[in-house]
Protein backbone atom coordinates (compact mmCIF):
# COMPACT_ATOMS: atom_id res chain seq x y z
CA UNK A 1 0.00 0.00 0.00
CA UNK A 2 1.26 3.64 -1.06
CA UNK A 3 -0.15 6.03 1.72
CA UNK A 4 -0.20 10.12 1.17
CA UNK A 5 -0.18 11.76 4.50
CA UNK A 6 -0.72 15.31 5.41
CA UNK A 7 -0.11 17.43 7.97
CA UNK A 8 3.34 18.17 9.88
CA UNK A 9 2.52 18.08 13.74
CA UNK A 10 2.84 16.07 16.50
CA UNK A 11 -0.22 14.35 15.62
CA UNK A 12 0.99 13.75 12.38
CA UNK A 13 4.41 12.12 13.49
CA UNK A 14 2.32 9.96 15.16
CA UNK A 15 0.48 8.74 12.84
CA UNK A 16 3.51 8.55 10.68
CA UNK A 17 5.12 6.21 12.93
CA UNK A 18 1.97 4.11 12.95
CA UNK A 19 1.12 4.02 9.22
CA UNK A 20 5.33 3.33 9.13
CA UNK A 21 4.94 0.25 11.49
CA UNK A 22 2.17 -1.41 9.15
CA UNK A 23 3.37 -4.18 7.06
CA UNK A 24 1.31 -3.18 4.07
CA UNK A 25 2.65 -0.31 3.48
CA UNK A 26 5.29 0.25 1.21
CA UNK A 27 5.30 3.66 0.74
CA UNK A 28 4.49 6.77 2.98
CA UNK A 29 4.92 9.90 1.64
CA UNK A 30 3.92 13.43 3.81
CA UNK A 31 3.23 16.75 3.03
CA UNK A 32 4.34 18.99 4.28
CA UNK A 33 6.04 16.51 6.62
CA UNK A 34 8.65 17.82 9.79
CA UNK A 35 12.13 16.51 10.50
CA UNK A 36 10.26 13.74 12.83
CA UNK A 37 8.63 12.39 9.74
CA UNK A 38 11.19 12.98 7.34
CA UNK A 39 13.24 9.87 8.96
CA UNK A 40 9.80 7.58 7.67
CA UNK A 41 8.32 9.23 4.41
CA UNK A 42 9.06 10.78 1.40
CA UNK A 43 8.40 14.59 2.24
CA UNK A 44 6.91 16.57 -0.94
CA UNK A 45 6.48 20.24 -1.23
CA UNK A 46 2.55 20.89 -1.56
CA UNK A 47 0.47 23.10 0.33
CA UNK A 48 -1.49 20.54 2.34
CA UNK A 49 -4.76 22.87 2.44
CA UNK A 50 -4.64 23.51 -1.27
CA UNK A 51 -7.29 20.76 -2.48
CA UNK A 52 -6.18 20.62 -6.11
CA UNK A 53 -2.77 20.63 -5.83
CA UNK A 54 -3.41 17.52 -3.11
CA UNK A 55 -5.12 15.99 -5.26
CA UNK A 56 -2.81 16.22 -8.35
CA UNK A 57 0.03 14.64 -6.02
CA UNK A 58 -2.34 11.98 -5.41
CA UNK A 59 -2.92 10.94 -8.38
CA UNK A 60 1.17 11.47 -9.88
CA UNK A 61 2.43 9.34 -6.81
CA UNK A 62 0.00 6.47 -7.42
CA UNK A 63 -1.32 6.75 -3.81
CA UNK A 64 -3.78 3.87 -2.54
CA UNK A 65 -4.94 5.92 0.92
CA UNK A 66 -4.79 9.58 1.86
CA UNK A 67 -4.72 10.37 5.27
CA UNK A 68 -5.64 13.57 5.99
CA UNK A 69 -4.35 14.94 10.23
CA UNK A 70 -5.03 18.24 10.55
CA UNK A 71 -8.41 20.25 10.39
CA UNK A 72 -7.55 23.11 8.13
CA UNK A 73 -7.43 20.90 4.99
CA UNK A 74 -10.82 19.29 5.64
CA UNK A 75 -12.50 22.49 6.13
CA UNK A 76 -11.42 23.45 2.73
CA UNK A 77 -12.69 20.44 1.27
CA UNK A 78 -9.16 18.32 0.37
CA UNK A 79 -10.88 15.15 0.88
CA UNK A 80 -13.62 15.82 -1.39
CA UNK A 81 -11.31 16.42 -4.05
CA UNK A 82 -8.71 13.72 -3.70
CA UNK A 83 -12.33 11.06 -3.42
CA UNK A 84 -13.31 12.60 -7.14
CA UNK A 85 -10.46 11.26 -8.02
CA UNK A 86 -11.55 7.64 -7.11
CA UNK A 87 -8.74 7.56 -4.01
CA UNK A 88 -10.11 6.60 -0.88
CA UNK A 89 -8.96 9.08 1.85
CA UNK A 90 -9.60 8.98 5.45
CA UNK A 91 -11.13 12.37 6.61
CA UNK A 92 -14.61 13.69 6.04
CA UNK A 93 -16.00 15.80 3.09
CA UNK A 94 -15.67 19.57 3.81
CA UNK A 95 -19.41 19.61 4.43
CA UNK A 96 -19.12 16.89 7.05
CA UNK A 97 -16.40 18.47 8.58
CA UNK A 98 -18.38 21.40 10.09
CA UNK A 99 -18.91 19.07 13.18
CA UNK A 100 -15.19 21.18 13.95
CA UNK A 101 -15.17 24.35 11.46
CA UNK A 102 -18.59 25.68 13.31
CA UNK A 103 -19.44 25.25 16.86
CA UNK A 104 -23.48 26.06 16.03
CA UNK A 105 -23.66 23.47 13.04
CA UNK A 106 -21.83 21.20 15.64
CA UNK A 107 -25.13 22.22 17.76
CA UNK A 108 -27.60 22.07 15.53
CA UNK A 109 -26.52 18.48 14.67
CA UNK A 110 -26.47 17.18 18.20
CA UNK A 111 -29.66 19.12 19.07
CA UNK A 112 -31.73 16.89 16.26
CA UNK A 113 -30.13 13.83 17.28
CA UNK A 114 -31.02 14.47 20.94
CA UNK A 115 -26.84 14.14 21.95
CA UNK A 116 -26.62 15.02 25.58
CA UNK A 117 -24.50 18.27 25.53
CA UNK A 118 -24.26 21.37 27.26
CA UNK A 119 -26.53 24.53 26.56
CA UNK A 120 -25.50 27.18 24.67
CA UNK A 121 -26.56 30.04 22.51
CA UNK A 122 -24.72 31.61 19.48
CA UNK A 123 -23.87 35.36 20.12
CA UNK A 124 -22.41 37.74 17.46
CA UNK A 125 -22.93 40.95 19.77
CA UNK A 126 -22.59 42.64 22.83
CA UNK A 127 -26.34 42.40 23.67
CA UNK A 128 -26.22 38.86 22.98
CA UNK A 129 -23.19 38.07 24.71
CA UNK A 130 -24.31 39.58 27.90
CA UNK A 131 -27.64 37.99 28.02
CA UNK A 132 -26.13 34.56 27.50
CA UNK A 133 -23.23 35.32 29.95
CA UNK A 134 -26.03 36.60 32.75
CA UNK A 135 -27.86 33.19 32.05
CA UNK A 136 -25.25 30.82 32.73
CA UNK A 137 -23.06 32.31 35.08
CA UNK A 138 -19.76 32.17 36.12
CA UNK A 139 -17.48 29.74 35.46
CA UNK A 140 -17.89 31.48 31.98
CA UNK A 141 -17.13 29.36 28.29
CA UNK A 142 -16.73 31.31 25.31
CA UNK A 143 -16.22 29.50 22.09
CA UNK A 144 -14.98 30.68 18.58
CA UNK A 145 -17.55 29.88 15.98
CA UNK A 146 -15.10 28.79 13.66
CA UNK A 147 -11.52 27.22 13.69
CA UNK A 148 -8.94 28.06 16.21
CA UNK A 149 -6.48 25.25 16.48
CA UNK A 150 -7.66 24.21 20.17
CA UNK A 151 -7.52 28.11 21.37
CA UNK A 152 -10.44 29.45 20.45
CA UNK A 153 -11.86 28.78 23.71
CA UNK A 154 -11.97 30.80 26.99
CA UNK A 155 -13.42 29.03 30.81
CA UNK A 156 -12.84 32.38 32.89
CA UNK A 157 -14.85 33.38 36.46
CA UNK A 158 -13.95 36.68 34.88
CA UNK A 159 -16.63 38.43 33.49
CA UNK A 160 -14.44 41.09 31.54
CA UNK A 161 -12.13 38.56 30.38
CA UNK A 162 -15.10 36.65 28.77
CA UNK A 163 -16.13 39.84 26.73
CA UNK A 164 -13.17 40.37 25.67
CA UNK A 165 -12.60 36.97 24.34
CA UNK A 166 -16.19 37.42 22.63
CA UNK A 167 -15.50 40.91 20.42
CA UNK A 168 -12.24 39.32 19.27
CA UNK A 169 -13.90 36.33 17.92
CA UNK A 170 -16.97 38.31 16.43
CA UNK A 171 -19.21 34.96 16.20
CA UNK A 172 -19.03 32.58 19.90
CA UNK A 173 -21.01 30.10 20.97
CA UNK A 174 -21.68 30.29 24.69
CA UNK A 175 -22.04 27.37 26.78
CA UNK A 176 -23.17 26.58 30.42
CA UNK A 177 -20.37 25.15 32.20
CA UNK A 178 -20.11 21.23 32.61
CA UNK A 179 -18.63 20.20 35.86
CA UNK A 180 -16.54 17.00 35.67
CA UNK A 181 -13.46 15.04 34.39
CA UNK A 182 -12.73 15.46 30.27
CA UNK A 183 -12.50 12.66 27.96
CA UNK A 184 -10.93 12.30 24.40
CA UNK A 185 -12.74 9.45 22.53
CA UNK A 186 -11.67 9.36 19.25
CA UNK A 187 -14.32 7.03 16.93
CA UNK A 188 -13.29 5.66 13.78
CA UNK A 189 -16.20 5.37 11.22
CA UNK A 190 -16.76 4.81 7.41
CA UNK A 191 -20.16 6.67 8.20
CA UNK A 192 -22.11 4.26 9.01
CA UNK A 193 -19.89 1.31 10.87
CA UNK A 194 -18.02 3.02 13.78
CA UNK A 195 -15.09 1.57 15.75
CA UNK A 196 -14.00 3.64 19.42
CA UNK A 197 -10.52 3.67 20.27
CA UNK A 198 -8.96 3.87 23.62
CA UNK A 199 -10.54 6.91 25.99
CA UNK A 200 -7.54 9.23 26.66
CA UNK A 201 -7.50 12.58 28.75
CA UNK A 202 -5.36 15.40 27.58
CA UNK A 203 -4.28 19.07 29.41
CA UNK A 204 -5.22 22.18 27.74
CA UNK A 205 -4.10 24.52 30.79
CA UNK A 206 -0.56 25.80 29.99
CA UNK A 207 0.30 25.49 33.47
CA UNK A 208 0.87 22.93 36.55
CA UNK A 209 -2.85 22.31 38.02
CA UNK A 210 -4.46 23.49 35.26
CA UNK A 211 -3.52 26.77 35.38
CA UNK A 212 -3.31 29.99 32.79
CA UNK A 213 -4.76 30.30 29.54
CA UNK A 214 -5.36 27.20 27.07
CA UNK A 215 -3.52 25.70 24.50
CA UNK A 216 -3.44 23.05 21.74
CA UNK A 217 -2.73 20.66 24.93
CA UNK A 218 0.43 19.83 26.96
CA UNK A 219 0.18 15.84 27.46
CA UNK A 220 -1.96 13.00 27.49
CA UNK A 221 -2.13 9.91 28.74
CA UNK A 222 -4.35 6.80 28.45
CA UNK A 223 -6.25 4.07 29.68
CA UNK A 224 -7.86 6.13 32.14
CA UNK A 225 -8.36 3.69 35.51
CA UNK A 226 -11.10 5.77 37.02
CA UNK A 227 -13.45 5.78 33.85
CA UNK A 228 -16.65 4.44 34.42
CA UNK A 229 -17.20 1.02 33.57
CA UNK A 230 -19.50 0.83 30.47
CA UNK A 231 -18.85 4.29 29.46
CA UNK A 232 -17.46 3.69 25.56
CA UNK A 233 -20.38 1.37 25.20
CA UNK A 234 -22.87 4.56 26.26
CA UNK A 235 -21.14 7.44 24.42
CA UNK A 236 -21.38 5.20 21.31
CA UNK A 237 -25.28 4.82 21.83
CA UNK A 238 -26.01 7.80 23.09
CA UNK A 239 -23.29 10.05 20.89
CA UNK A 240 -21.84 9.11 18.20
CA UNK A 241 -24.45 6.37 16.34
CA UNK A 242 -27.51 9.30 16.90
CA UNK A 243 -24.68 12.21 15.11
CA UNK A 244 -23.55 9.43 12.38
CA UNK A 245 -27.40 9.04 11.94
CA UNK A 246 -28.07 12.78 11.79
CA UNK A 247 -25.24 13.09 9.43
CA UNK A 248 -26.36 10.44 7.05
CA UNK A 249 -30.39 12.17 7.22
CA UNK A 250 -28.76 15.53 6.13
CA UNK A 251 -27.25 13.91 3.38
CA UNK A 252 -23.50 14.28 4.19
CA UNK A 253 -22.20 11.27 5.63
CA UNK A 254 -19.63 11.80 8.20
CA UNK A 255 -16.47 9.28 7.02
CA UNK A 256 -13.03 9.76 9.32
CA UNK A 257 -12.31 10.45 12.56
CA UNK A 258 -14.82 11.35 14.81
CA UNK A 259 -13.31 13.23 18.09
CA UNK A 260 -16.42 13.50 20.93
CA UNK A 261 -14.85 15.57 23.40
CA UNK A 262 -16.35 14.93 26.75
CA UNK A 263 -17.40 16.26 30.69
CA UNK A 264 -18.45 13.38 32.46
CA UNK A 265 -20.86 15.05 34.66
CA UNK A 266 -23.04 14.40 37.66
CA UNK A 267 -25.77 13.32 35.09
CA UNK A 268 -23.33 11.04 32.92
CA UNK A 269 -21.12 12.22 29.90
CA UNK A 270 -22.02 15.46 27.88
CA UNK A 271 -20.52 16.38 24.54
CA UNK A 272 -18.01 19.13 24.77
CA UNK A 273 -17.46 19.46 21.66
CA UNK A 274 -17.00 17.43 18.19
CA UNK A 275 -13.69 17.46 15.79
CA UNK A 276 -13.33 16.05 12.49
CA UNK A 277 -9.71 14.30 13.40
CA UNK A 278 -7.33 12.99 15.76
CA UNK A 279 -6.77 15.24 18.62
CA UNK A 280 -3.13 16.35 19.14
CA UNK A 281 -1.55 15.10 21.62
CA UNK A 282 -4.04 12.52 22.23
CA UNK A 283 -2.90 10.58 19.47
CA UNK A 284 0.60 9.91 20.47
CA UNK A 285 -0.84 7.59 23.65
CA UNK A 286 -3.78 6.23 21.54
CA UNK A 287 -1.66 5.01 18.86
CA UNK A 288 1.14 3.97 21.20
CA UNK A 289 -0.75 1.04 22.52
CA UNK A 290 -2.84 0.01 19.19
CA UNK A 291 -1.54 -3.31 18.21
CA UNK A 292 -4.02 -3.31 15.00
CA UNK A 293 -2.36 -2.02 12.12
CA UNK A 294 -3.19 0.92 11.51
CA UNK A 295 -3.11 1.76 7.68
CA UNK A 296 -5.59 -1.48 7.43
CA UNK A 297 -7.93 0.35 9.47
CA UNK A 298 -7.67 3.76 8.36
CA UNK A 299 -8.01 1.47 4.59
CA UNK A 300 -11.22 0.15 5.70
CA UNK A 301 -12.88 3.24 6.90
CA UNK A 302 -11.86 5.27 3.66
CA UNK A 303 -13.49 2.46 1.56
CA UNK A 304 -16.58 1.89 3.44
CA UNK A 305 -15.24 -1.97 4.63
CA UNK A 306 -15.19 -0.98 8.28
CA UNK A 307 -18.02 -3.85 9.52
CA UNK A 308 -15.71 -6.16 8.08
CA UNK A 309 -12.89 -5.17 9.58
CA UNK A 310 -11.62 -7.31 12.64
CA UNK A 311 -12.07 -6.58 16.13
CA UNK A 312 -9.10 -4.08 16.99
CA UNK A 313 -6.12 -5.24 19.27
CA UNK A 314 -4.55 -3.07 21.84
CA UNK A 315 -1.20 -3.80 23.96
CA UNK A 316 -0.96 -4.46 27.86
CA UNK A 317 0.35 -1.13 29.80
CA UNK A 318 -0.24 2.60 29.50
CA UNK A 319 0.86 5.32 27.43
CA UNK A 320 1.98 8.90 28.48
CA UNK A 321 2.88 11.74 26.46
CA UNK A 322 3.96 15.21 27.80
CA UNK A 323 4.50 18.57 25.64
CA UNK A 324 7.80 20.45 25.27
CA UNK A 325 6.59 23.98 24.49
CA UNK A 326 8.60 26.93 23.00
CA UNK A 327 9.59 30.24 25.45
CA UNK A 328 6.64 32.54 25.11
CA UNK A 329 3.79 29.68 24.50
CA UNK A 330 0.30 29.93 24.06
CA UNK A 331 0.98 33.92 23.36
CA UNK A 332 4.03 34.30 21.27
CA UNK A 333 5.81 31.60 20.67
CA UNK A 334 10.14 32.10 19.93
CA UNK A 335 11.13 30.22 17.12
CA UNK A 336 14.53 29.32 15.98
CA UNK A 337 16.58 27.54 18.93
CA UNK A 338 18.81 24.88 18.56
CA UNK A 339 17.36 21.77 19.70
CA UNK A 340 19.09 18.84 21.26
CA UNK A 341 18.49 15.48 22.61
CA UNK A 342 15.63 15.14 20.02
CA UNK A 343 16.18 12.37 18.20
CA UNK A 344 15.82 9.65 20.09
CA UNK A 345 12.81 6.68 19.86
CA UNK A 346 9.69 8.22 21.59
CA UNK A 347 10.44 11.96 20.94
CA UNK A 348 7.88 13.04 18.42
CA UNK A 349 8.19 15.86 16.44
CA UNK A 350 5.27 19.01 16.87
CA UNK A 351 7.17 22.13 15.68
CA UNK A 352 10.49 21.92 14.27
CA UNK A 353 12.89 22.21 11.57
CA UNK A 354 16.03 21.15 10.27
CA UNK A 355 19.07 23.46 8.53
CA UNK A 356 21.43 22.28 5.73
CA UNK A 357 23.76 21.14 7.97
CA UNK A 358 21.26 19.35 10.42
CA UNK A 359 21.06 21.80 13.21
CA UNK A 360 17.38 20.91 14.69
CA UNK A 361 15.64 24.17 15.20
CA UNK A 362 12.48 25.18 17.42
CA UNK A 363 9.56 26.14 14.60
CA UNK A 364 6.59 26.15 16.45
CA UNK A 365 4.54 26.91 19.88
CA UNK A 366 4.64 22.74 20.65
CA UNK A 367 7.91 21.68 19.88
CA UNK A 368 8.15 18.35 20.89
CA UNK A 369 6.33 15.43 23.06
CA UNK A 370 8.47 12.91 24.94
CA UNK A 371 5.75 10.05 24.64
CA UNK A 372 6.32 6.52 26.50
CA UNK A 373 4.84 3.19 27.45
CA UNK A 374 4.75 1.05 30.61
CA UNK A 375 3.63 -1.62 32.21
CA UNK A 376 1.09 0.77 33.85
CA UNK A 377 0.23 4.74 34.34
CA UNK A 378 3.05 5.14 36.60
CA UNK A 379 5.72 3.80 34.95
CA UNK A 380 4.56 5.22 31.45
CA UNK A 381 5.08 8.29 33.14
CA UNK A 382 8.05 8.23 34.37
CA UNK A 383 9.55 6.87 31.12
CA UNK A 384 8.08 10.47 29.43
CA UNK A 385 9.54 12.70 31.52
CA UNK A 386 12.76 10.61 31.35
CA UNK A 387 12.70 11.43 27.84
CA UNK A 388 11.33 15.30 28.59
CA UNK A 389 14.59 15.50 30.78
CA UNK A 390 16.57 14.79 27.76
CA UNK A 391 15.78 17.29 25.62
CA UNK A 392 17.80 20.58 25.41
CA UNK A 393 16.00 23.60 24.01
CA UNK A 394 16.25 27.18 25.46
CA UNK A 395 13.33 29.02 27.32
CA UNK A 396 11.20 25.65 26.95
CA UNK A 397 8.74 24.69 29.01
CA UNK A 398 6.52 21.95 30.18
CA UNK A 399 3.30 20.77 32.98
CA UNK A 400 5.18 18.48 35.50
CA UNK A 401 1.66 16.96 36.28
CA UNK A 402 0.48 14.96 33.43
CA UNK A 403 -1.08 11.89 34.32
CA UNK A 404 -0.03 12.71 38.70
CA UNK A 405 -3.72 12.93 39.81
CA UNK A 406 -4.56 9.40 37.89
CA UNK A 407 -2.01 7.88 39.36
CA UNK A 408 -2.08 8.94 42.78
CA UNK A 409 -6.65 8.00 41.96
CA UNK A 410 -7.70 11.64 42.78
CA UNK A 411 -10.18 11.81 39.79
CA UNK A 412 -13.68 11.90 41.22
CA UNK A 413 -16.29 12.12 38.96
CA UNK A 414 -19.22 14.84 40.74
CA UNK A 415 -22.04 12.92 42.60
Amino acid sequence: MRVLLLGGGGREHALALGLAADPAVQTLIAVPGNPGIAALADIRDVVAADPGAVAALAVETGVDLVVVGPEAPLVAGVADAVRAKGIPVFGPSAEAARLEGSKTFAKDVMTAAGVPTARAYTCTDADSVAAALDAFGAPYVVKNDGLAAGKGVVVTDDRASAEEHARECGRVVIEEYLAGPEVSLFVVTDGEAAVPLLPAQDFKRVGDGDTGPNTGGMGAYAPLPWAPPGLVDEVMRDVVHPTLAEMRRRGTPFAGLLYVGLAITAAGPRVIEFNARFGDPETQVVLALLETPLAGLLHAAATGTLADHPPLRWRDGAAVTVVVAAEGYPATPRAGDVITGADRPGVIHAGTRRDADGTLRSAGGRVLCGTATGSDLAAARDAAYELVRGIELAGSHHRTDIAVAAVEGRITIPA
